[in-house]
């Protein structure tokens, strides 16, 4: 199979799998969702995809359905499952099957795992993007991985009518994140993202490449930061678990960047090292 369906410990492809009308992820989006890469089917950040997946769950009131053990397990069948070693492996989890009312299931109600792969060329931090400034009128629960996306789907499907590749949202002056990303600057030599608070989602990229700034001696500033900031950036990184990291050569029509490319080369270099040496075979 080249797109693996999985639903609740049935495997089937994907373009086949069916689920249950009453999911309370189909008419409430009541769940929280991941995605990772992963290459030779091993698993990109899989334990740290996990602990915000757990993280998702808990700030939901959502209860687990199986041990992080088991769950790996079920996952990994999906991946075991595709003919191809290398895409991304999603998965998400429901309150459960139950009849429309907004307050939760009773106890004995089980959420739903529902988990699928696609082929995906492994990134080349190669691509340049093009952006596009967006207000956030998302609510104020952005930490929260849930799959109620509306803001960002309306955000990207306006990046893309403007011929740009992601929106970027800003509350008033201050940018938060991507529609789909987390977005950093370089200024003067200085990292800088907004801190990880209820405004934006604690990507595991963004927390990789911070990690890696550090290692390299790169001062790092997790502080908020303006539109005017990120039109002046030296550099603007887009970061997210299925692209890793880019640059952006665009805001608004208007060029961005190209001024730390020392910086950001020295950080391209150290992230695909550590990917390259999580997803090599044992």
């Amino acid at each position: 199979m080249i797109h693996v369906g999985y639903y609740n410990g049935r495997i089937e492809p994907l373009e086949t799998l069916m689920i249950p009308a009453g999911d309370r992820a189909v008419y409430f989006g009541d769940g929280v969702y991941e995605a990772l890469l992963f290459r030779g089917r091993i698993l990109f950040g899989f334990e740290e995809h996990l602990d915000r997946f757990e993280n998702s769950c808990r700030m939901l009131r959502l209860p687990l359905p199986m041990s992080r053990d088991q769950l790996k397990a079920e996952l990994m069948k999906c991946v075991d499952a595709t003919d191809s070693p290398d895409g991304m492996l999603y998965w998400q989890l429901s309150r459960g099957t139950e009849m429309r009312h907004h307050d939760f299931p009773e106890p004995d109600v089980r959420p739903n795992l529902l988990a699928y792969t696609k082929p995906m060329a492994m990134p080349t931090f190669a691509k340049k993007r093009r952006l596009k400034t967006v207000e956030d009128t998302r609510y104020l629960h952005c930490n929260i991985k849930t799959l109620n996306l509306i803001p960002s789907v309306m955000a990207a499907q306006a990046a893309k009518e403007a011929g740009c590749d992601e929106a970027v949202f800003h509350r008033g002056e201050t940018v938060t994140e991507c529609s789909h990303s987390n977005i950093l600057i370089f200024k003067n030599g200085v990292l800088r993202t907004h801190p990880a608070d209820n405004l934006i989602l604690p990507g595991i990229t963004r927390m990789h490449l911070l990690a890696l700034a550090r290692d390299l001696g790169i001062p790092v500033e997790e502080t908020a930061f303006t539109l005017a900031d990120l039109r002046e950036a030296d550099d603007v990184l887009v970061t997210s678990s299925t692209v890793l990291f880019s640059t952006a050569e665009e805001i608004d029509g208007i060029p961005v960047g190209g001024c730390a490319r020392e910086l950001c080369g020295r950080l391209r270099s150290a992230y695909m090292e550590k990917f390259n040496t999580c997803t090599s075979s044992k």
